[in-house]
Parts: C-alpha cells; sequence; structure tokens
C-alpha cells in the first residue's frame, strides 16, 4: 500500500481537523476567537432593530466583513448585505444570515439585555429583542467569514456572504431577489444557513432531507353584519356569530378536507368586533396564520378559507366578507444531493452522534425562496441551550423557552462553537480544491 493511498483512507475514516494556515486546528483556532465572537454576540443582542429597519445592523456586519478584505455591497433590497469573497476558479456557495429581531420587550435578565424601544410602523411603542437567534446568526458568519478568508489555502472559488433584512416578516429575500441579487451578483451554486434550535443540546446539529420548514400564509377576513342593540338581535345581523361559526368550520377543512397524511394547520391568532356589552357591531376581523408544506395543499386551504366565509355570510343574509392574503413564505426545501455532499465533512467535524436527523416544523423561512429561485439549499438546526440548562427545564418539569418567547437566549459560546465549526467543514467540501 503506498504512502498516498494511506494518506486517502485517513481522510477518509478519520475525524476531520481542519487546519488553519498558522498550522492551527479549528478548534484551537477558536479557542483563540471565541471571547471576541461572544463579545461581539452581545453586542448584537443588546442592539436589536426591527424588520425593515435594520440600517445600524446592516452597517456593522458590512464593516466586520470588509475589514477582513471581503468585497461589500449594500442597499441591496432595502437594508440588505452582499459580501464577496473571491478565492481562483471554483463553485460559489452563499452563506446567509438574517439581521433584523421581533417586537418584544425582553425577560431573560441577561446583564446584556436588550433595553431598546421603538415605534412600529403603526405607531405602537414596543421593546425591541433578538428573541429567535438572529444574533446568534450573524455572529456566527462573521466567525466562518473570518476563518476562510484567513485560510484560502483550504479552499477555491467564491463565498458570497448574505446578511438579509426583514426575515421575520417574510418579505427580505424576496426583497433581495427582487432588486436583482442574483443578477447584479454571480448566482450561487448552493446556498447554506443555519436555525438556532431551543430545544436542542449545545454541541449537536440537526439535519433534515426534503422538506423542513413550511408554506405560510397570514389572512386577514372582515365579516361585516348589521349593527343594533343587544336587546334585540332579531334587527340586526351579528358578525360575531358569523365569526363563531367560521372559526368552529375552518378546523374542518383541516381535519376533513385535507389528507391525513399531508400536513396543514389554520390557527385563528386574533379576533377584534364590538365595543360594548350591549352593543351588536357591524363587523368582526379575524387574522390567521395558515401552513402547509405542498403547494397542492396550500391552494386548497386558501380557497377552503375563502369559500367557508363567504358561505357563512351568505347564510347569516350578511354582506359578502372581506378576504386578504399576504406574508407569503414559500416550504423550505433542503436540497438531498447538496446535503449528501456536505453532510460526512459535518459529522467529521462535530463527530457522528452529533449530527441528528430531525422532524420537519410548521415554522417558516423565507431562506426557501432562495430554493424557488433555482438555488439548491440546505438550513440546518443548531443546538442552543446547554445539556446542564435543559436538565434543569426537565426536573422542574417544565420545558426551555421557545423562540420568540420574552425569555430565550442562547448559550452563545458553545453554540458559536458548533455553528461555525458545521458551517466551516460544510463550505470547505464543497468548495475543496479538485
Amino acid at each position: 500500500m503506498s504512502a498516498t493511498f494511506r494518506r486517502c483512507l485517513l481522510a477518509v475514516f478519520l475525524p476531520l481537523s481542519i487546519t488553519s494556515a498558522q498550522g492551527k486546528t479549528l478548534d484551537a483556532w477558536l479557542d483563540n476567537e471565541l471571547d471576541a465572537l461572544v463579545t461581539l454576540y452581545r453586542d448584537f443582542h443588546r442592539s436589536p432593530e426591527l424588520s425593515y429597519k435594520e440600517a445600524a445592523t446592516a452597517k456593522k456586519v458590512a464593516a466586520l466583513l470588509t475589514e477582513i478584505g471581503v468585497k461589500v455591497s449594500s442597499g441591496i433590497g432595502g437594508h440588505g448585505v452582499v459580501g464577496i469573497l473571491e478565492n481562483g476558479e471554483g463553485r460559489t456557495l452563499m452563506l446567509r444570515t438574517d439581521l433584523d429581531a421581533l417586537p418584544l420587550t425582553e425577560k431573560t435578565g441577561l446583564d446584556f439585555a436588550s433595553k431598546v424601544r421603538t415605534k412600529t410602523d403603526k405607531g405602537q411603542d414596543v421593546g425591541v429583542m433578538h428573541a429567535c437567534g438572529h444574533d446568534l446568526h450573524m455572529t456566527n458568519l462573521i466567525g466562518v467569514a473570518r476563518f476562510l478568508a484567513a485560510n484560502k489555502k483550504l479552499w477555491r472559488g467564491r463565498v458570497m456572504f448574505l446578511g438579509q433584512p426583514a426575515e421575520e416578516r417574510g418579505g427580505g429575500a424576496k426583497a433581495m431577489l427582487e432588486d436583482g441579487l442574483f443578477k447584479r451578483f454571480p448566482k450561487p451554486d448552493a446556498a447554506i444557513a443555519l436555525h438556532v434550535h431551543p430545544g436542542m443540546a449545545t454541541g449537536t446539529v440537526g439535519y433534515r432531507l426534503g422538506y423542513a420548514m413550511a408554506n405560510v400564509d397570514s389572512v386577514d377576513i372582515t365579516l361585516f353584519g348589521k349593527g343594533g342593540h343587544g336587546a334585540y338581535p332579531h334587527t340586526t345581523i351579528d358578525p360575531i356569530v358569523q365569526a363563531a361559526q367560521l372559526i368552529v368550520n375552518l378546523q374542518s377543512i383541516v381535519s376533513r378536507e385535507v389528507s391525513p397524511l399531508e400536513s396543514a394547520v389554520i390557527t385563528v391568532g386574533s379576533i377584534h368586533g364590538g365595543a360594548k356589552h350591549n352593543i351588536i357591531g357591524d363587523r368582526c376581523h379575524l387574522q390567521l396564520t395558515v401552513r402547509s408544506y405542498t403547494d397542492a395543499v396550500r391552494k386548497h386551504l386558501k380557497a377552503a378559507i375563502v369559500r367557508k366565509a363567504k358561505a357563512i355570510a351568505a347564510a347569516d343574509r350578511a354582506p359578502e366578507p372581506l378576504i386578504r392574503f399576504s406574508e407569503a413564505v414559500p416550504a423550505l426545501f433542503n436540497d438531498e444531493k447538496l446535503i449528501a455532499a456536505v453532510l460526512p465533512a459535518m459529522k467529521r467535524a462535530l463527530g457522528k452522534s452529533k449530527v441528528i436527523a430531525t422532524q420537519p416544523v410548521m415554522g417558516a423561512e423565507d431562506f426557501a425562496r432562495y430554493g424557488r429561485a433555482g438555488v439548491p439549499v440546505f438550513m440546518f438546526r443548531l443546538g442552543s441551550i446547554s445539556a446542564t440548562r435543559l436538565a434543569a427545564f426537565r426536573k422542574d418539569g417544565g420545558t426551555p423557552p421557545s423562540l420568540h418567547s420574552p425569555f430565550y437566549y442562547p448559550d452563545a459560546r458553545e453554540a458559536l462553537r458548533t455553528g461555525i465549526k458545521a458551517m466551516v467543514a460544510a463550505a470547505i467540501e464543497y468548495l475543496k480544491p479538485k
């Protein structure tokens, strides 16, 4: 057996040891860099911005990429940031982070907790918090960018670092694509992103082949009636009664019109009608979120909602309701071939037992739009809560705070070490020199 052949076998079967230009392993490199990255994470955490208002966040991400030699363009589709790192001939890989935060008042008690307050588009005074992990996503991307920029001997081609606005509103990816993202810049051969998971232990990542996250549609329904005195209901047409009938009937769409082998959710998240005990109003407003995976089920759900709302109004001799669909996001479909190409490297970097097949969820992610634009995509889940904290929650009979909770926060140091290792391993494997 030749020495060359033995080296090839070792490369296949031994755990991956990514070695930097300075002769350090990736773990040793992270030992030196993690303090600075955790400080950066805390800075992002304490200064969040809402969707479509991420001007300062985008400026910071652009500056951090520029200082390591990435060619940066800003203002793409709003506050979007595109950074290009060139390294000879080869594939183009897009690595994406989201930038925005949520209108929540933080209740974590952290010493670096957000104290930011702002006005919404409707003039409401709200707290602002990174309750969905985008602060950690940004920090992870910067860590990966720093390693790849300093270690070009390990890969060839081009990396596109994407800072995307307005993920929480479902419009950021669409805005960037409509602003010519894949026309003004090289269209990637593949795109990879991660998302924190509030129930997975740090040190682990999760992957899902195929459908991983759902289609989402927001629906506003206004039911109309004829107002009057609550003591004389026969002289009125009660829109609240219509709403009650509709809420019940909507659930039969999922239970009786969609195959049990398919997935679908219709949730009425808000209902507003009336103003006083003894007054029957003339309208009632409902807000729904609708989730599915396949385009066929999505189309059926939307048509059925319209059909049932109109039928109830007609049965009650009421005017036709006003129905508006908005904030649409397509289902996230993870490309099987891309996963097959990079997953072995992620397993070698983290250990096979730390890379876990996960179930699909009914949450949504507009990262899916890049897949719909013809780019193979892979979003993996990143464990974000330490095993110690998870055990404490279980001991108390509870569960860790979910994403979008004012109490959620990741164990950043451990999560960053794993996230950076996983994404670096995937990037180097995809961009390995021929």
